[in-house]
């Protein structure tokens, strides 16, 4: 059975299993609410949900590499798939918070590899010349998770209830696991690498402390609480110690193979993603709160203004798919950067008074944006990269990924609150008691009362434009650093090996 044969059925499963990943990284959000008073959980203790998912898919994430290296690709993905489906069935089962966020623990573990894994496939079942078009089809279904989750989640909570969030994964994992297993032909694990537990043990603490300062940071007033400074010290420990490790190590032996490392367009890419995950995440986590709590928007109407973005996302991803190969890449991945800073420089001019067009269009921009950087990114950073590297390299670049994703959400949320109360204290100092105006208006309590909560809405929005400022200087800023990554076409075949393996 021949997998170029049957490429098509491949991709179809393998994107089926990409996608229920990515919508679990968001669907549960907006059913929070009907969980916390199904489970009897405070507003603090629901949060696990969401971060007990993220956490265990985040550590989990580098053991991708080493797992296909020792038990082979097929069999990790099958295990993975299945585990993935089974954890979905028990969170939509829980009854007491525990029970759930274990159940979301085991999600986040056999979730991890599905991302990378399916990159990687697509990856070694194309030529190269493919390789642009292959990853189109990936970044669709990475891209579509975030953009649909809060909305079919909402659909399904307000359909169903919450759980039905979780039993969605159960048909389309079957199918995705039957694919896999029906078409895509096993090979041997190519090196046998030890586990190198110490390597694994140092790794995971670090980026679990650095995922948790992120997700409680906020919460906890950041390095004023001494949860945060416990999570920080056991960061830079963790990390120091995981990085003598791995360079006084042997290559092959240690747990992450720093050759990859002497990778020029794989480093590039490495740091071009990071950027990428910031400015999209940062982004999506910004607009929705903004429609929903300055300007009154229902939870599915902000739905339906910011899911048009992923429309423009993957016409750009269906085009550029195409263009790869043809053009220098870094034409392509500037023209995408700087179309991305076009439309975050118009959220920077939002005002409390908007029309729906004037969220929808710098949405689409954004996503066109987007589409364009990410399909050249992805085929440029693996163009010299090894096959029998590829499952450790997707691992890594997803894990940055995620990374620059929760650091992106961290500082933008961070800036928000902080930002709002300074420029409310701003604000408020302009208003003036002795003003006989003034004094008439706010003579009761519930006048005074409007009055603060139209300040707040104005600092609130204020905030939010800085942060939109924020992220336009950052996607401007990393334009020139485009001459970092070598174009691909002109690297010769022994040249790329040489460059992979070195």
């Amino acid at each position: 059975m021949s997998e170029v044969q049957h490429k098509g059925m491949i991709t179809v499963s393998i994107m089926l299993a990409t996608i229920i990943q990515a919508l679990d990284g968001t669907i549960a959000n907006v059913a929070l609410p009907h969980m916390q008073g199904s489970l009897s959980a405070s507003q603090d203790q629901i949060t696990w949900v969401l971060t007990s998912f993220i956490v265990a898919a985040v550590i989990a994430t580098p053991l991708t590499g080493w797992l296909c290296d020792r038990f082979g690709q097929k069999r990790i993905f099958l295990m993975s798939v299945a585990g993935f489906t089974i954890a979905s069935v028990l969170c939509g089962l829980s009854m007491s918070l525990g029970q759930i966020v274990v159940a979301r623990l085991l999600q986040g573990v056999f979730g991890a590899a599905l991302v990378p894994l399916s990159q990687a496939t697509l990856l070694d079942i194309n030529p190269r010349e493919k390789h642009g078009s292959a990853m189109a089809v990936w970044g669709m279904g990475v891209m579509i998770g975030p953009i649909l989750g809060p909305t079919l989640g909402g659909w399904l909570t307000d359909s169903y209830n919450w759980r039905w969030v979780f039993f969605i994964n159960v048909p389309v994992g079957a199918l995705a696991f039957y694919g896999i297993w029906r078409y895509i032909k096993a090979t041997p694990a190519p090196r046998k690498m030890r586990f190198d537990a110490f390597g694994f043990i140092t790794l995971s603490l670090a980026i679990g402390a650095l995922q948790m300062l992120l997700d409680r940071g906020e919460q906890n007033d950041w390095f004023g609480s001494t949860e945060t400074w416990v999570e920080a010290i056991l960061l830079a420990l963790s990390f120091a110690y995981f990085v003598g490790h791995t360079l006084t190590t042997a290559p092959g032996k240690s747990f992450l193979d720093y050759r990859l490392l002497k990778n020029a367009n794989y480093v590039s890419g490495l740091m071009f993603i990071f950027i990428v995950g910031l400015v999209l995440f940062a982004t999506r986590a910004l607009t929705p709160t903004m429609l929903q709590g300055l300007m009154g928007y229902p939870a599915a109407v902000a739905g339906l203004v910011t899911a048009p973005s992923g429309l423009g996302t993957m016409i750009a991803m269906l085009v550029v798919g195409r263009l790869v190969g043809k053009f220098d890449v870094r034409l392509l991945l500037g023209t995408g950067f700087a179309i991305t800073a076009f439309s975050l420089w118009q959220m920077s001019h939002y005002t409390l008074v908007l029309s729906r067009s004037d969220i929808v269009w710098p949405g689409v921009i954004q996503g066109l944006g987007l589409g364009l950087v990410f399909v050249p990114l992805s085929a440029a950073t693996f163009a010299t990269l090894a096959p029998e590297m590829r499952a450790e390299g997707t691992a890594i670049y997803s894990l940055i990924r995620n990374i620059g994703s929760s650091i992106g959400i961290a500082l933008v949320q961070t800036l928000l609150v902080r930002n709002t109360q300074t420029m409310h204290a701003s604000l408020a100092e302009k208003i003036n008691i002795a003003n006989p105006a003034l004094l008439d208006n706010v003579a009761t309590t519930d006048a005074a009362n409007l009055l603060n909560n139209e300040l707040t809405r104005q600092a609130s929005m204020v905030a939010y434009v800085n942060d939109f400022w924020l992220m336009t200087l950052l996607t401007l800023a990393v334009i020139p650093l485009l001459i970092l990554m070598r174009p691909a076409a002109k690297q010769a075949p022994a040249d790329a090996a040489h460059a992979a393996m070195d």
